[in-house]
């Protein structure tokens, strides 16, 4: 789809200086944008690019003085960002328009019994199974597969290649990006006297609240009885990985390559960073901020605290204890002089001298 300087101006509350009808299609980086594209300028470090980009819009603050001629038709604004957030929906909009609507029913596999709800659109070569039920004006993208009985609500975008298992619940304004696994088994197996492992039924399922994201290649496992719980708005990176019955509370955000193990729970409004990892059957505080690669192996009890580390510690505290810990091999020489030192004195001492 395209976007003229006055329509965009008119969406974000901007003035145009420049060709009204200048026209874009996409959105790109100042760096290396070409015409028909859309940019942006909010950082000093990028102001060369505005003078050399070949893009037909540039969107800048209203305070900013260009040093030199500057050929896309700018859109001026007293916020960028801000801007952009109103923006760039619309542009995801037009960008991943409706995949589904070409999908020839030949190409679909729909159990008759499943029900679909008005204003939905199913890619080609989607599964759709006994007793599912999907929401109205939801978005199910080519070769997404959904399980008996899964339940999905409205207003649902579900990307290439998700598998949505069996009981499994799916709120309102969800979105699960490629490949995200909902309701694998989660990992139960019990031990054998001779040493080997028997696999425990896992019985349960995983609930989505509504408006959670879950991205690319993710998995969140079934409970082995009960339900797996991702709460309200929370967002998921790629790549995560939640083990059955465990539980992230409402708001919380995870980033790429986390790991938690199971039974365990997360409280509301985390923020936790890449590959920081989880124990099994812990509880972590409301508000609890978790640095990347950090490693938790115990209860966090205290709300909105910072933690960095494995095991991970206090912020602070690691942060201190890192600076020293730089610092050990050149402690250690001076260690070994001081004691080099006391032995001479020592050995010095006239034999008659008291030691103190």
């Amino acid at each position: 789809m395209t976007f003229t300087a006055a329509q965009i101006a008119q969406i974000i509350g901007g003035s145009v200086e420049g060709d009204p009808k200048a026209s874009v299609t996409r959105p790109a980086r100042i760096e290396d944008a070409v015409e028909g594209d859309f940019v942006f300028l909010d950082h000093p470090k990028y102001e060369p690019f505005a003078y050399s980009t070949q893009a037909s819009i540039l969107l800048l603050n209203k305070s900013f003085a260009a040093a030199k001629p500057i050929k896309p038709t700018l859109i001026r604004v007293d916020d960028v960002r801000g801007a952009l957030v109103k923006l760039l929906p619309v542009f995801d909009e037009s960008l991943n328009s409706n995949p589904a609507a070409l999908a020839e029913k030949e190409q679909l596999s729909i159990h008759p019994d499943a029900q679909i709800g008005a204003g939905t659109t199913i890619g080609a070569f989607a599964v759709i199974q006994e007793g599912a039920v999907i929401g109205s004006n939801c978005i199910i993208y080519p070769q997404v597969f959904i399980g008996r009985n899964a339940r999905i609500g409205d207003g649902c975008r579900i990307y290439p290649g998700v598998r949505i298992h069996f009981d499994c619940v799916i709120g309102n304004n969800c979105v699960l990006h490629a490949n995200a696994v909902i309701g694998a088994d989660g990992f139960g197996f019990a031990p054998q006297e001779d040493g080997s492992w028997n696999k425990v039924p896992q019985l349960g399922n995983v609930v989505l609240e509504d408006d959670v994201e879950i991205g690319a290649c993710t998995c969140i496992d079934r409970a082995s009885i009960g339900s797996t719980l991702i709460h309200k708005g929370v967002k998921l990176d790629n790549l995560i990985h939640i083990a059955h019955n465990s539980e992230v509370g409402e708001n919380s955000v995870l980033a790429a390559q986390v790991g938690v193990a199971g039974s365990t729970h997360l409280g509301k409004g985390l923020q936790v960073g890449g590959q920081a990892g989880f124990a099994g059957h812990l509880k972590i505080a409301d508000g609890t901020r978790i640095q990347a690669q950090s490693g938790l192996a115990t209860n966090i009890t205290e709300p909105n605290t910072a933690l960095f580390g494995s095991p991970a510690i206090g912020y602070r505290d690691f942060i201190r204890s890192h600076v020293v810990f730089k610092h050990l091999p050149e402690l250690q020489r001076k260690v070994a002089e001081l004691e080099k030192m006391l032995k001479n004195i020592h050995d010095n001492l006239p034999t008659d001298t008291p030691i103190q």
